[in-house]
Formats: C-alpha cells, structure tokens, sequence
C-alpha cells in the first residue's frame, strides 16, 4: 500500500473514533458504518485487508494489549467458563454453523463449508473488550467475554487449518486434526512459558525507560513470531507472555509504566480504529468477487448464517452456564451463583471482527492440482456479512438489553471503600518505614521536609476516604475532587508564568521544558484521570 492512502486511513480511522467518543455509539460500530460509507466515495482508494499483516502484525499487538491489561487472577477464578467459550464454543460453532451452511447452499462441499463455520467461529477480541468496556458490564461477565476473546481466535484459526487441509486433500481426519489442534495449543503455551520469565528479567534489569518501552513494543511479535516458527499457537504464546508480565507489572520501574501506558494506549487506538475502519472498507471488494451469487439469494444466504451463528452460540452457551453446576457440587461452592441473564448477556456479546475476515482473505484462490477453490468467494461474502450484522445488529440492541435486564451495576461504594482501607494498610506501612529511616542519623533531614513527607502520605491515605464523604452542596464535588482541581488551577497559574517568563527572554527553553515537566509529574500527581 502507497503512504499516502494509509497515512489517510489512519488520520479517517481516528476522527471518526475521536468521534465517537462524544456519542453513546461504540466506536467500532461508528467505525464500521464510516467505513462502509466511504468505501462507495469517488476517489477513496480500494482497501484490501492483507491477512499476511493482519494476522502477524496487527492481531499480537491487539492481543497484547488486551492481556496485559487483563486479570490473571480473575482469569484463573473463571477458567472453566473461559475454557468452555473459548475452546468449545468455537470448535461447536465451527461443526454447527459449517453443517448448516452445507444444508443451506446447494452445492457446498461439507468441507468448505467446515472452512466457513472455523473463519466465523471466534468472537473479536477488540470488539468485544470495546464494547464491554464501554458499556460497564459486570465485572465477572466481563472477565468471562475478555478471556474468551484472548482464546479464542488461537482455537479458530487451529480449526481453520485443519477445515483447509481437507478441502485440498490434505487432512488426516479428526484424530489427526484432533492432534494437530493439541500440538498447536499446549506449544503456543510452551513457547509463551519459556519465553515470559527471560523477557521479564531483561525488563527489570534494562535501567532506560525508552530502551525498556521499544523492547514493550517487540515483545508480541517474538513471541508470535517464535510460536509461528515451531508451528504453534502464536496467539496463546502472545496471550501467556502478556499475562504473566501484566501480573508482574509492578516489578518495573515506574517511568516505565508511565511511558508504557502511553505508548500502548495510542497503539491499541490506532489499531483498534483502524482494522475496524478496514472492515466496512472491505464492502466494495467482497462485492466485486461474489459473481453469480448476487441480489436475494446471496442476503438470504447471508441471514440464514447469520442466525445460525446467533442460534449456536445460545445453544452452547446456556448448558455451558448451568449443566456443570448442576452436575458438580465443587463447582457450586467455588462459584458465585448465576441466572439466566448473564447467559443472555454473554450469547448476544457474541460480535465477530477482523480476525474473522484476515482468515477468510487468506484462504487460497486454487487448490493444489489448480483448479479453484470451491465457493470461495461465496464464504468470503457470508464472512463479510456476518461480521458485519454481528457487530450492527448485536452491537446496537446490546445496551438496550442490558438495561432492559437490569443486571446489577458494578458497586462503586464497596470497590472505593476496598480502595479506601487498602491505601489506609500501605499507608501505615509507609509511616512505620518512615519513621525507621529516620531514627538513623544518616537520614536526618530539617523539620519542613519531614514535615512535607509526613502531609504528602497523609494526603495520600485522606484522599480516597474523602471521595466517600459528603459533596460540596454547590459543585457536587467531593473534597478530594475539589482539592485535585485547585491543585491544576495553581500549576497551570505557574505554567503561564513558566512561559511568560521564557516569551520575555528570561529564561532560556531547554530550562522552560525541564521546569514544566516538573509540574506535569506534580499534576500527574495530584490529578486523577476520568477515563470512560
């Protein structure tokens, strides 16, 4: 692709995402119906999503990201419904959907149509993440959906292989897809294992934040590229890698922390924008190779998978839900107690994205002995629309639903009084410390600067209590909301006059910068950022 027209789609992908961001849309819905307008614009050039940089380039980042900013704990706290979703779901969806396409489509090889059901089977893990994160589900439901998200696409593209050896020929039936799918899964594990304590280490003994952030930055491609290399899973190598340093996250210093969390913020925006950007884009391309399928029997076709893949994944899912727990007493004492509405919510979360798409572009134009790949256009195009509806259809009655279930919110009070009391134990810890180091008289210091240390943990261990008392009866504030806007009011007072005073010569810039960044770690500080 030439510069400009990427340099193009990236700048459209975050206006419209920028965007987004003032509706209560989602972004990658307004994404994908942007995409999907402007891919009929005079002038705007033929998108191709390319599954050989999708797939190595744009997926282990995406991927990354996600499990880095995953609980490991909450992951292994919910493993049996993760491992349910994302393991057997899929291969269920794959067998389901595929044998209903095969009934559906006059002509379609059974095999090719296992082809279809692998290439529609996973859910996207960015859209599901966006979107469960813009709507504030349930902690636990979204755990669940995450989790499957992270999995899933390592269990799909596995099944997909399998589907493709055995329309051109190649396959050794189950037991050796069977096979081929475990070798896949337990080495992406093996070469994630292997691969996450060196990486670790090097993170903690690399001192340079920016030397530590560019190694950030090619973690998930070694490890895909590693687990590829070895005909492994690169997904799960990626997704154990990130986990276990996400776990170990507070082991880094902190500027690297700072700087990682910006790097990778402005990363995943990117990206998340940009393949979802790609998706609607993709329109006019599916249409073009779609040939004597076209008008209605194409859209029933369409709809007919569509809710096929709506259907299996209610069929799967709600047994998933309530049959180990009535078969295992353990299961019922680990677990906390669940109703149908979770079960709703997490059928219906079932969106399909990019991932779906890059692996139905990579399926080969000709078999082995040249003759052409049987209906492949025509998988290309239920692909294209189920994507398409899932993230239309689903993405939109998602939040009515919630609201209509009225699923219990997430309790700000209780986590705030969690955060509370345990700012208060670290808090006392500090003091105990403190007052150890300086009883040696090798850190005596003036009574202000102790004094300064003293009030700066005070502050620290007052702050959260204080969101948990009464609000200013004019602004609505609490005090600790009112404390951290007069802090930034005052910095950026002395930032005005920072600047002032380098405007009049006084000071020279390199000085300006040093001075400013003083007061932006002192806002970082004394701010608390509100992220939706």
């Amino acid at each position: 692709m030439e510069v400009l027209p990427l340099v193009a789609l990236v700048a459209f992908s975050a206006v419209v995402a920028g965007l987004a961001r003032r509706t209560p849309v989602p972004a990658p819905l307004l994404l994908v119906a942007a995409g999907l307008a402007a891919s009929y614009v005079p002038g705007v050039p033929a998108y191709v999503l390319d599954p050989h940089v999708v797939l190595p380039l744009v997926l282990p980042p995406l991927l990354y990201t996600a499990a880095v900013d995953s609980s490991y704990l909450d992951l292994r706290a919910n493993l049996r419904p993760v491992a349910l979703l994302s393991v057997g779901y899929v291969l269920f969806a794959t067998l389901a959907v595929g044998y209903a396409a095969y009934l559906l489509v006059p002509g379609l090889p059974l095999t090719a149509a296992l082809v279809l059901g692998a290439v529609i089977a996973p859910p996207d893990a960015v859209a599901a993440t966006a979107i469960a994160r813009k709507l504030g589900l349930p902690s636990r439901i979204t755990t669940i959906l995450q989790g499957e998200s992270l999995v899933n696409d390592a269990t799909a593209i596995t099944a997909y292989k399998v589907a493709l050896a055995a329309v051109v020929g190649e396959g050794a039936g189950w037991a050796g897809g069977f096979t081929e799918f475990l070798l896949a899964s337990v080495g992406g594990i093996g070469v994630g294992l292997l691969l996450m304590v060196p990486i670790h280490q090097l993170r903690t003994r690399l001192r340079e934040p920016l030397l530590q952030n560019t190694l950030s930055l090619l973690i998930p491609f070694v490890a895909y590229a590693a687990a590829e290399r070895v005909h492994a899973s690169g997904v799960l190598a990626v997704v154990v890698v990130a986990l276990y340093l996400g776990h170990r996250a507070w082991q880094v210093d902190f500027a690297t922390r700072l700087q990682e969390e910006a790097v990778w913020k402005m990363v995943a925006f990117i990206l998340e924008s940009v393949v979802f950007a790609l998706i609607g884009l993709q329109l006019p391309v599916v249409l073009r190779g779609l040939g004597e399928y076209e008008g209605g029997e194409a859209l029933w076709y369409a709809l007919a998978v569509f809710l096929a893949v709506v259907v299996a994944r209610y069929v799967w899912v709600f047994p998933a839900t309530f049959l180990p727990r009535v078969l295992s007493p353990r299961i019922r004492e680990r677990e906390p107690e669940t109703d149908w509405k979770s079960p709703v919510i997490v059928g219906w979360a079932g969106m399909r994205g990019v991932v779906s798409l890059a692996i139905a572009f990579s399926i080969p134009m000709a078999l082995d002995d040249g003759t052409p790949f049987p209906y492949r256009n025509l998988i290309l195009f239920l692909t294209f629309t189920t994507v398409i509806l899932t993230l239309v259809v689903q993405g939109l009655t998602l939040p009515p639903l919630i609201g209509l279930l009225r699923l219990p919110p997430r309790d700000a009070q209780a986590e705030t009084l969690a955060e509370a009391q345990a700012q208060s134990e670290a808090s006392r810890a500090a003091e105990d410390r403190l007052t150890e180091l300086l009883a040696d008289p090798g850190n005596a210091l003036p009574p202000p600067l102790t004094d300064r240390l003293r009030t700066v943990l005070e502050r620290r261990r007052n702050a959260v209590w204080e969101r948990l008392g009464e609000t200013n009866p004019v602004t609505g504030e609490s005090a600790d909301d009112v404390y951290r806007r007069l802090a930034r009011e005052m910095i950026e007072a002395e930032r005005e006059v920072f600047v002032s005073l380098r405007d009049r010569r006084r000071i020279d810039d390199e000085m300006l910068r040093a001075l400013l960044r003083r007061l932006d770690l002192e806002e970082a500080a004394a701010y608390r950022e509100e992220t939706a």
